[in-house]
């Protein structure tokens, strides 16, 4: 799932090409909204919010999408007439005279009145990119559930935004703390969310994601996606796991050797 600083840099892409552009063409291609037509409206602006985006238009209007695991909105000049690949299902498409962009396997779409956003993103915790961020809410929040793991508190998107399974477990590597151990257990939380942040914040202008500094493809990060092989640090095989209910946030690495129980 693209986690916050993806969705920043989708947001940004998207205002790029939207804003203060008059619709040429909206196609919501999911059936509750089948019959909704923006043509002629303004695109005010696109912000992030997490993993969601809000895309808000005139007429105190508000495209709420989310990617899930498989969506990305595409955008290129409205005269490529450019297809999707093969099996890719457009689920939006909004147009103006310079550019076109097309949502594609978007896990969620809705069309609420501007006023009413909070319903689809008021349970969220602080934004880690968004201006709300807020280190000592989001420690609250944590502290909320002292007897949870750390590695399913950081996911949950109601203690703070933008966490996925990238940042979780670069996070906890580069504090040293085991997934599993409890929220209660752990003294320095606000030093925690508040490396997490500069994670985030230090790619959220870049495509991938570093947490090394080196952005050399096979350098990129500490522990994810390098299960089985030597840690960085201190040659301990990386280990890969599960923890969660969610299937798409099971997967969890660290390493044992400095990550202790």
């Amino acid at each position: 799932m693209p986690e916050g600083d993806a969705v920043y840099r989708t947001a940004a892409r998207l205002r790029e090409a939207l804003d203060g552009r008059i619709l040429t063409r909206s196609d919501f291609r999911v059936p509750r909204y089948a019959t909704v037509d923006l043509t002629g409206r303004a695109v005010l602006t696109t912000l992030s919010r997490g993993k969601h985006l809000l895309t808000r238009v005139e007429g105190d209007l508000t495209i709420h999408t989310h990617l899930r695991m498989d969506g990305s909105w595409r955008v290129h000049p409205a005269t490529a007439h450019m297809k999707p690949p093969p099996g890719d299902q457009v689920r939006l498409i909004l147009a103006n005279q310079q550019w076109t962009a097309m949502g594609v396997k978007l896990g969620m779409v809705d069309l609420v009145q501007t006023r009413d956003e909070t319903r689809l993103v008021g349970h969220l915790g602080p934004d880690l990119l968004g201006p709300d961020w807020d280190p000592d809410e989001a420690v609250r929040r944590l502290r909320g559930a002292p007897d949870r793991t750390i590695g399913e508190a950081l996911l949950d998107q109601r203690n703070l935004a933008g966490i996925g399974t990238i940042y979780r477990a670069e996070t906890l590597f580069l504090r040293g703390i085991w997934p599993w151990r409890k929220v209660g257990e752990i003294e320095d939380l606000n030093g925690l969310v508040s490396l997490a942040q500069r994670l985030l914040a230090a790619n959220k202008g870049n495509a991938g994601t570093v947490t090394t500094g080196d952005r050399r493809p096979a350098n990129q990060t500490w522990v994810y996606g390098r299960a089985g092989r030597p840690c960085r640090r201190c040659g301990t095989r990386i280990s890969r796991g599960e923890m969660g209910a969610q299937p798409q946030e099971r997967l969890i690495l660290w390493c044992a050797g400095c990550q202790p129980r």
